[in-house]
């Protein structure tokens, strides 16, 4: 899709100021954020804001600074924003006098490290005039939620400081009982963080204007304590509480910076602090994070969101939320150290580079050596990607196979069961091979997960334990959280909905592998009151290598679909490879991860696997017969195909039975 294409012109919009041209530009497709900022006239406002984040915008979308597509869309947005200011419908100013007294402040904070300040370099001030500069129409910051990632080692925790002393200092200014929240995901990385704001808070409180300040509100020296800094007079309080902790109840923070949040799995504490923020005036939750192996942390998937709502520019989904990430563009890029400084802005430091890039090369190297690349690479070039090196599919082939909708009914299908009693889930996935509008196979795969929560307690802790939100998931067809009282697997209930999902779609089952050493309850049902080819399965790498070897293949080669389906999605990332002497098979990266589901594609792709192969069982004449309806029997009998045809060359017409036979 070209530029032509993505930029389409919208009925003009009227301003405080006069009358415009808005053009609609999608960015969802083709990601041409260059091609998008070159079709549209910035000069007005290159001409007008001469501030520090606004010519860093300018800078990145110029060629003039090197940086990853993420961050060109993070500058784009600003200066559309900017084009934006006086609509009706985009109630925000970006302020030069916010920007000016935070890097005044800035300026002078001194560096814990050095004990002197450091200059702040473009990108560091970019992230400044993001936060503080946009203001909303009550004159508060525009930005309630920031997400922010960047390498380690790029200075991250000193910005944060910075940020906390501010917002402390001058944002309270003639208010009371405000709190502020600085947290990590442990007391050790939160401590660190608390530690440069207590430093920077007892240099500058004994230079003007701080002093006047402090002196005001009550902050001495022996105010800032241990775990908390304190206004005295003002009751003003900096609070440092752990994830680990997780005491954010009851507490209204005005200011709430979380780093490392990337390794924070599921979102009950963080919910607090938000929840805590909302009726507090000018309040912001910053969270800061490289990447890691985990792609599914809500900070990834707020990451992704966020890029998915710049991209939409003309829509206002998401304009209180702000995302700024420096990364690498690809993975091949790991051996490309001349665009590093995608992920690692301070590589722009001319007197510094040299050293920094070579301490990257051999970080890189050692890590190829180890067999740990995949550290270097979430770690040292901030991409997401799975942990081990034998993960069994990657995150970008298990999207891309996401499709919005499939028709299953009347479909041919392979059906696979991984039963469970207790805490794993019990999964059912099917399989459909269908041939795409060119004609080649293709295989669709989807799944029911039934969810007993017994072990865990109570349904509400088995979604914290997984991860997961079943709830919300059963509500879109993907799971039924089980019916028994005491959470446990219910039979009939997993051996009803088997039946009956099969019915109602009129699905036709080529073959339904289990568990051979599963022969439970629903499984002897079905063999009792159903004519499914029930399979058993031995689950031993060299019975399941070929399966496992194939699902594999059709996600890398794009040859699979499936919904957006979370239990299934979570799943396939769980799942890394085990080999051994005989063969494959998939395996869990962590006893507590579930990879039900991939268990149950594998059976199913047991037989399914060789549905387009002449030997494949739906090609089997015996079979064909077998699934055919009493009007197709009766024409395949007279047909070519059966043989039949020649048989009344070689018998009489009176086959010695009665006419009424």
């Amino acid at each position: 899709m070209g530029v032509m294409t993505m930029i389409t012109e919208l009925a003009p919009t009227k301003t405080m100021n006069n009358l415009i041209i808005e053009f609609k530009v999608d960015l969802t497709q083709d990601h041409d954020v260059l091609g998008a900022y070159h079709s549209i006239d910035f000069s007005g406002i290159r001409a007008k804001y001469r501030d520090p984040g606004t010519r860093y915008a300018f800078a990145v979308l110029d060629g003039i600074t090197k940086s990853g597509y993420l961050t060109k869309l993070a500058a784009f947005r600003h200066l559309r924003d900017l084009q934006r200011i006086g609509r009706e419908d985009f109630p925000y100013r970006y302020s030069k006098k916010e920007i000016k007294n935070l890097l005044k402040v800035a300026s002078v904070v001194p560096n814990v490290d050095t004990g002197e300040p450091t200059e702040l370099m473009p990108w560091q001030k970019f992230i400044m005039c993001m936060l503080i500069g946009w203001r909303n129409s009550e004159g508060g910051k525009r930005f309630t939620l920031a997400i922010i990632s960047v390498s380690r080692g790029q200075g991250k925790t000193y910005i944060l400081a910075i940020l906390m002393v501010y917002s402390f200092l001058f944002e309270s200014l003639g208010l009371s009982n405000q709190d502020f929240l600085v947290s990590s995901i442990n007391f050790k990385q939160t401590s660190k963080l608390f530690g440069y704001v207590k430093t920077m808070l007892k240099t500058v409180i004994k230079i003007e204007p701080f002093k006047t300040i402090a002196a005001e509100t009550g902050l001495t020296d022996r105010s800032i304590l241990n775990d908390e800094v304190v206004m005295k007079k003002m009751n003003n309080k900096i609070r440092a509480i752990s994830h680990e902790a997780g005491q954010y109840d009851s507490f209204h923070f005005t200011t709430a910076i979380f780093d490392e949040i990337g390794e924070v799995t599921n979102r009950e504490k963080i919910s607090k602090i938000v929840s805590g923020q909302v009726l507090v005036k000018n309040h912001q939750f910053v969270q800061i994070s490289t990447s890691y192996p985990d792609p599914s942390v809500p900070f990834r998937k707020d990451q992704k969101t966020l890029q998915e709502a710049m991209e939409k520019d003309w829509d206002r989904e998401a304009d209180t939320s702000l995302c700024l990430v420096w990364a690498q563009d690809d993975l091949s890029e790991t051996f490309e150290p001349e665009t590093w400084v995608k992920s690692n802005p301070l590589l722009e430091l001319e007197d510094k580079k040299d050293i920094l890039l070579k301490g990257l090369i051999d970080k890189r190297n050692n890590d190829l050596l180890q067999g740990t690349l995949h550290d270097f690479q979430t770690k040292n070039l901030n991409m997401w990607l799975q942990q081990d090196v034998d993960s069994y599919l990657n995150l970008a082939d298990v999207e891309k196979a996401i499709i919005p909708e499939f028709s299953i009914h009347g479909q041919r299908c392979y059906i696979g069961i991984d039963y469970s009693m207790m805490s794993d889930n019990t999964a059912i996935a099917f399989v459909f091979p269908y041939l795409d509008d060119e004609g080649k196979p293709k295989w669709h795969v989807e799944q029911h997960s039934f969810v007993p929560f017994q072990r865990a307690g109570s349904i509400d802790a088995k979604e914290k334990q997984d991860g997961i939100n079943y709830r919300e998931l059963e509500t879109k067809g993907f799971c039924t959280i089980t019916s028994h009282q005491q959470g446990l697997i219910n039979d009939d209930e997993v051996y009803e909905w088997i039946v009956n999902y099969i019915e109602d779609n009129a699905l036709d089952v080529i073959f339904f592998g289990y568990d051979a050493m599963g022969i439970t309850k629903v499984i002897q049902m079905l063999m009792n009151n159903t004519g499914y080819n029930l399979q058993p399965i031995r689950q031993r790498t060299s019975e399941l290598k070929d399966p496992t070897k194939f699902l594999q293949k059709l996600f890398v080669e794009g040859s699979i679909s499936r919904l957006d389906d979370k239990i299934m999605e979570k799943s396939l990332l769980n799942a890394v490879l085990r080999e051994d002497s005989i063969g494959i098979q998939v395996d869990k990266r962590k006893a507590t991860l579930k990879i039900d589901v991939v268990d149950a594609i594998i059976d199913a792709l047991f037989q399914g696997m060789y549905h387009f192969e002449d030997y494949g069982m739906a090609n089997d004449k015996s079979w064909q017969v077998e699934h055919m309806t009493p009007e197709q029997v009766k024409e395949w009998v007279t047909s070519q195909e059966s043989g039949l045809l020649d048989l009344g060359d070689e018998i009489d017409d009176d086959w010695g039975f009665d006419e009424d036979f």
